[in-house]
């Protein structure tokens, strides 16, 4: 299975990339994760903020291969804790399919991109930073899979 992350953004700061790597490289090789950034629109003070999310959302659909299972991440989402997390995870992999995570950009997700979701998850009731969901995201699936194969890490 691959999990792939899909957000909206990119230049992120070297921290934020050292930080994803290090959970991704510890991913086995049957399940890895990857990230996609999509460019954000250009937010101005006269920006069109509709428009600029219905073309974030094209984006990121036209980039997610077909067949795999939608995951959006929303305030409104469910909350999973860490062995539900884990109970995902072994669902998604007997599902067979790839899985895309979606996270949108300041103003969220696109309707779109919404619509498409078989799941919706939610990190946090707190606002986080974008740059710290990716890393945050990162750790939680990899302490899921720790769980699920015995792996000390999940103790720690």
């Amino acid at each position: 299975m691959r999990i792939t992350l899909y957000a909206v953004g990119n230049k992120m700061p070297k921290w934020v990339t050292e930080g994803f790597n290090e959970y991704t490289r510890r991913f086995p090789r049957d399940m890895s994760f990857h990230l996609v950034e999509i460019p954000p629109g250009k937010r101005g003070k006269n920006a069109d903020i509709a428009r600029i999310l219905e073309k974030e959302g094209e984006q990121m659909l036209a980039a997610i291969p077909k067949g795999s299972r939608i995951v959006t991440l929303e305030v409104l989402g469910k909350p999973w804790d860490t062995p539900e997390l884990a109970r995902q995870l072994d669902r998604w992999q007997n599902d067979g399919r790839d899985v895309a995570l979606l996270v949108g950009g300041p103003e969220g997700l696109a309707p779109a991109c919404i619509a498409a979701s078989e799941q919706k998850w939610s990190l946090s009731n707190l606002t986080l930073p974008h740059p710290l969901v990716r890393i945050f995201l990162a750790e939680s699936l990899y302490r899921a899979w720790s769980v699920n194969n015995n792996h000390p890490y999940h103790r720690e």
